[in-house]
């Protein structure tokens, strides 16, 4: 009789041991899930025209701008980076038109540019100009339209040491339930610049932490696979980013069902340079509790 017994309770560890070993495939593979989006992010940034190479931003007047590395012109390029004078970017209504001085080698797609009607960032395509190292492009804000210039050789890129992270929890990756507004409703998004953005909002994210409801409103036009998330927490300013952080979340399925995985939330552009152009969290998404997971401050180069 001692037989039965003893098999039943070997049985009885090893479905536990298979139990186990099921349970803890899913935390090994969120682990890896995650720590391979922080490589690509991280990778992402280090690319030579990613975000730390940001090295100016012009804002154009209507008619002329001169630019070059000359204190005379109206946009100075850095110092011993361009020549003194590169040409003149003419702004006549939204339309910009860059003119190249003679012998000057600024290049678009390998092809040198003596004069080129400039797209700008909202086209989906800008037209990006190159001179060495640097590159520059259009891009527009509200009815401001300026100059874009990146450096793959920024003090910024060469420095970069990475950004830390708080431990991976999967209990920041939080089931939430999608509420269509009807219609769809515009919200305002506050800026770095003292501006306002209107952004299309399909609908409230909404979810349960520590037993309290709470909402988030995306940013995504109707059809998009992801919604942009912009928040704040009670971290920013001291573990986290000052201005908060931003997060994508997949669309709702069927079942109107996603999930926010704060533990993917990652700092906006401006963290890194002041050329960046940041939308800031709207009021409704700005949490009374503290957000522990995703990136945290950045502690390289300052600004």
């Amino acid at each position: 009789m001692k037989y039965p017994v003893l098999f039943s309770l070997v049985l009885a560890i090893v479905l536990q041991l298979n139990c186990n070993t099921k349970q803890s495939q899913p935390d090994a593979a969120y682990l890896a899930n995650i720590q391979e989006w922080h490589q690509k992010r991280m990778a992402s940034l280090q690319k030579p025209d990613g975000w730390l190479s940001l090295a100016g931003l012009y804002w154009l007047n209507q008619g002329e701008n001169s630019f070059g590395d000359d204190p005379a012109n109206d946009i100075v390029f850095p110092a011993d980076k361009a020549p003194a004078f590169i040409g003149t970017f003419l702004l006549q209504d939204t339309t910009v038109t860059v003119r190249i001085n003679p012998g000057i080698p600024v290049y678009h797609d390998n092809q040198p540019v003596t004069r080129l009607v400039l797209k700008n960032d909202l086209s989906g395509n800008p037209t990006i100009l190159n001179y060495g190292s640097l590159s520059w492009y259009i891009i527009k804000r509200g009815d401001k339209y300026g100059v874009r210039l990146k450096d793959s050789e920024s003090p910024r890129l060469k420095n970069f040491k990475g950004i830390e992270m708080f431990p991976i929890n999967p209990e920041w990756r939080i089931k939430a339930t999608f509420e269509p507004y009807e219609p769809l409703k515009t919200i305002k998004v506050p800026t770095v610049l003292g501006t306002v953005d209107e952004s299309l909002c399909p609908g409230a994210l909404v979810f349960f932490y520590n037993g309290e409801q709470y909402q988030l409103d995306p940013i995504a036009e109707p059809d998009d696979e992801q919604f942009f998330l912009i928040f704040g927490d009670q971290t920013n300013g001291v573990e986290t980013y000052g201005a908060g952080r931003f997060l994508y979340a997949d669309a709702p399925d069927s079942n109107n069902i996603t999930y926010i995985d704060f533990n993917k939330a990652y700092n906006p552009p401006c963290i890194f340079t002041p050329y960046a152009t940041c939308q800031l969290p709207p009021a409704q998404n700005i949490f009374p509790f503290k957000i522990t997971a995703g990136e945290k401050n950045y502690q390289g180069a300052g600004h």
